[in-house]
Order: C-alpha cells, then sequence, then structure tokens
C-alpha cells in the first residue's frame, strides 16, 4: 500500500508565508490546511481527523501559538500531536517557554530556509514514528 502523506496544520497569519510554505510542502505530497488566526486553528483541532503535525506561528490574532500549545497538550486527544512553533520571536525565554509548553521543535523563521523547515518537520515525524512504533 502507497503510503499517504501526512497532514499539516499551518497556522500563520502572514499570507507570503503560509503561501511559500504551503506551495513547498504540497508539492513534496503533504496535505496541507491553512489557518490564520489562533481560534480558527484551535476550531480545527477540535475536529477530526487531527492533523499529523501542526505548524504553528507564536504571534497570532485571537489567540497566540503559548495558549493553543498548552491547551493541546492538556488535552487527552491531542496531546501527544506533534507541534513546532514558527516564529520570529527569537528570546531565550520565548524559546524556553516553548519548549516547557512541550513544542516538538521550535523554528526562529528568519534563521531557517523553507527547505531546512522542511527537514525539521521530516525529523519530528520519523521522531514520533519511531516513538509510536515502541510503544
Amino acid at each position: 500500500m502507497a503510503q499517504q502523506k501526512a497532514l499539516i496544520l499551518l497556522v500563520e497569519d502572514d499570507s507570503f508565508i503560509s503561501g511559500m510554505y504551503q506551495t513547498k510542502l504540497v508539492s513534496l505530497g503533504y496535505t496541507v490546511e491553512l489557518r490564520e488566526d489562533g481560534q480558527a486553528a484551535w476550531d480545527r483541532l477540535q475536529e477530526d481527523p487531527l492533523p499529523d503535525l501542526v505548524l504553528l506561528d507564536v504571534v497570532l490574532p485571537k489567540k497566540d501559538g503559548f495558549e493553543i500549545l498548552e491547551a493541546l497538550r492538556a488535552d487527552k486527544r491531542t496531546k501527544d500531536t506533534p507541534v513546532i512553533l514558527l516564529t520570529n520571536l527569537g528570546q531565550k525565554p520565548d524559546i524556553e517557554r516553548g519548549v516547557k509548553l512541550g513544542a516538538d521543535d521550535y523554528i526562529i523563521k528568519a534563521h531557517f530556509t523553507p527547505s531546512e523547515v522542511v527537514e525539521k518537520i521530516q525529523k519530528v515525524f520519523d521522531q514520533t514514528k519511531g516513538a509510536s512504533a515502541e510503544s
């Protein structure tokens, strides 16, 4: 059976950035859903099917990425959903907060190309597959 590529929920309020990442991910065979604010993202995360990974900006209208991540980790249905924070917040306290809240990775947009972000997404998928195979 052919492996179906993962569903990624991309939460980004900058349409240029979301378009760039969506184009890159779709070209690699991923299914990508976009949400432009935190509340819309949270509403989507209450629906099935759950995305296989959430690529989440921190600075968002209505509900920020830290709030979403904290709520995801507190909910037994979504607590194991991989989340990569993709943000311009690069200060040490922000990074520490994201990791402490349970982000699988923390990517500062200005420091990584879309190709490098895709590599990090694949790394998270490989780690979660390995963890689920062990359990």
